[in-house]
């Protein structure tokens, strides 16, 4: 059975359709951008002045896919072509994922399911600029 999401095909694609969904649920600001040297891909907007702040890493793709498709000297490419095709595909697949996630987050607040608040806040930024989730994470680790 195929790693899901790994034969996803276009992450411009995607992106055009999170813009829709968050543009239909009326965001501001919206937006998506690659941050390839930390392997991430963000989607970040405004919603009733409250921003969400998305990141779809794609490191951890990489590593499962190449879990399932190891590298073997009967490949015709190096290991590090190997490598560099598993990190496109996971990239289109995170892509496809936070478009899903995103879909599936708006779904459930227009339905009334679940509030705003219930689905998005880990992901709303504090007035420093960090995620919630992030400053709550930092508080659990703490050691007394």
């Amino acid at each position: 059975m195929p790693l899901p999401y790994e034969n996803s095909t276009s992450g411009d694609k995607a992106f055009t359709e999170i813009q829709k969904i968050l543009s239909r649920f009326g965001c501001d600001n919206y937006g998506i951008m690659q941050k390839a040297r930390d392997q991430v891909t963000l989607v970040q907007f405004d919603w009733n002045g409250r921003t969400v702040s998305l990141p779809g890493h794609w490191g951890g793709y990489t590593t499962t896919w190449l879990r399932e498709h190891p590298y073997t000297s009967r490949m015709r490419c190096t290991e590090a072509e190997h490598k560099d095709k598993a990190m496109r595909i996971a990239q289109i697949a995170v892509c496809s994922m936070l478009r899903d996630w995103v879909k599936a987050q708006v779904t459930a607040v227009e339905c009334q399911l679940m509030s705003f608040e219930e689905v998005f806040m880990p992901h709303m930024l504090l007035p420093n600029g960090q995620r919630m989730v992030d400053a709550a994470q930092k508080l659990l680790d703490r050691k007394p």
